[in-house]
């Protein structure tokens, strides 16, 4: 990597984005700087006024459901710094059981799904040699998780196509079909399982390209976290981590001195890969 590395996360303000932007402020260097986003001004400048770390941290203003923003920023820190070295996809909508899925499909698919879409489209261009690019997702993003019917809409796809099969999805949802053409009736199963997807897309037509210069696009499960989005859904957090411990394992993948190619365009756990298909035993 460069002198100076350029950092950012999405979806930073509090959980696990803010644990990552912490982590990445205490291990990188005093010219680093990392870049802490998400869509509330306030919150974002209250954010960077709670880290105390090494590199230098500034808030940006970011609301990862406007494509064309992300577009210009990733413009921008390429006309500033010639691209990026690390960007983590973490942004989420929310998502609570005491309301209907269908009435809180827009928001959290334009956040879960278009924000990773968006990122993944504008960032992975702007990355220098070396970078990472790494989407926050989780192990329900396999595809053992979906009706076997439902398969070809994301194995072996490009973006756009991955895209369709979600827009799609959140039509049926609004249309009362989604259920009877297989889907899981919690969203958050066919969302994560479009995000891996999309990693993996956007990893197999740049795979040739990326390994030789050690850059690294993949996606991560950081396990049960507690969090304020997760306490609603589980009942025993006996087991599960804080965001500081869960973003350990992803910071070492971040800052790992060489990409191992195994884990390239790969959903990564603890260091460890996750098999896709689910031919493949987990």
């Amino acid at each position: 990597m460069t002198a100076q590395r350029i950092a950012l996360v999405t979806g930073a303000n509090q959980g696990i984005g803010f644990a990552l932007v912490a982590g990445l402020a205490a291990r990188l260097n005093p010219d680093d700087l990392v870049l802490l986003t998400g869509r509330n001004p306030e919150r974002v400048a209250q954010a960077v006024q709670r880290i105390d770390g090494v590199a230098k941290v500034e808030g940006r203003v970011l609301d990862v459901t406007d494509a064309d923003a992300i577009a210009i920023l990733a413009k921008d820190l390429q006309d500033a710094y010639g691209g990026v070295d690390l960007v983590v996809s973490n942004a989420i909508g929310p998502l609570t059981p005491d309301r209907p899925q269908a009435e809180q499909a827009d928001e959290f698919i334009a956040v879960a799904n278009g924000g990773t879409h968006a990122v993944l489209r504008s960032f992975a261009p702007v990355l220098r040699p070396g970078g990472r690019l790494i989407v926050v997702a989780s192990s329900l993003g396999t595809l053992d998780h979906l009706d076997p019917k439902l398969h070809p809409f994301f194995d072996g796809v490009t973006l756009e196509q991955v895209e369709r099969a979600i827009e799609d999805w959140r039509q049926a949802i609004h249309q009362g079909t989604a259920e009877e053409q297989g889907w899981p009736h919690w969203i958050n199963v066919p969302s994560k399982v479009g995000q891996v997807a999309a990693v993996r897309a956007v990893a197999a037509e740049r795979r040739s390209a990326d390994l030789p210069q050690d850059t690294l696009i993949a996606s991560v499960c950081p396990g049960l976290v507690d969090t304020r989005a997760s306490r609603p859904w589980f009942d025993d957090f006996s087991q599960a981590r804080t965001p500081e411990d869960a973003v350990q394992p992803i910071l070492d993948l971040l800052l790992a001195d060489h990409v191992d190619p195994t884990t390239y365009g790969e959903l990564i756990r603890d260091g460890k890969v996750l098999p896709w298909h689910p031919a493949v035993p987990r």
